[in-house]
């Protein structure tokens, strides 16, 4: 008997800064994100992007990412990608951008993968305030005074 449908593994997910994908169909990560480390809040992203991959699945699903607040409830973002798999051994790749996505407080932040309404992943992306350091002037240099010729 032949399956029919089965429910895809997921091989990877990274939170990028940007994905680009060249002529050649191969993919740059660019950014990939351990934690956040802003100067004050709140701050903006202008743009957070997910590289999913999803494979060993037969079927058509959905992907759903969801960014979610430190407080575990408040979803910043949500997106949804419909995605086929043929064949259990081939892979999808799915990117994803959540565009301007204010972060009000610190603390960790989640994404989170799912796949048909099911829990795949759900990794941290911690928030850290870190303010620049205190511009002070600098002390004037030594004087130089013309000399004699």
């Amino acid at each position: 008997m032949q399956a029919t449908r089965i429910l895809p593994d997921l091989q990877c997910s990274l939170l990028c800064e940007e994905i680009r994908q060249e002529v050649t169909g191969s993919f740059f990560l660019i950014g990939v994100i351990n934690l956040l480390r802003v100067p004050q809040l709140p701050v903006v992203a202008v743009k957070l992007s997910v590289f999913n991959r999803w494979t060993a699945g037969i079927g058509q699903f959905t992907e759903t990412i969801r960014l979610i607040a430190p407080d575990q409830t408040t979803v910043l973002r949500k997106s949804d990608m419909k995605f086929g798999l043929q064949d259990a051994n081939l892979h999808a790749t799915n990117l994803t951008v959540l565009p301007q996505v204010e972060f009000k407080t610190a603390g960790t932040y989640f994404v989170e993968v799912l796949v048909d309404d099911v829990m795949k992943l759900r990794y941290p992306i911690p928030l850290i305030v870190v303010p620049p350091p205190a511009q002070n002037p600098q002390p004037p240099g030594p004087e130089t005074k013309p000399q004699d010729s």
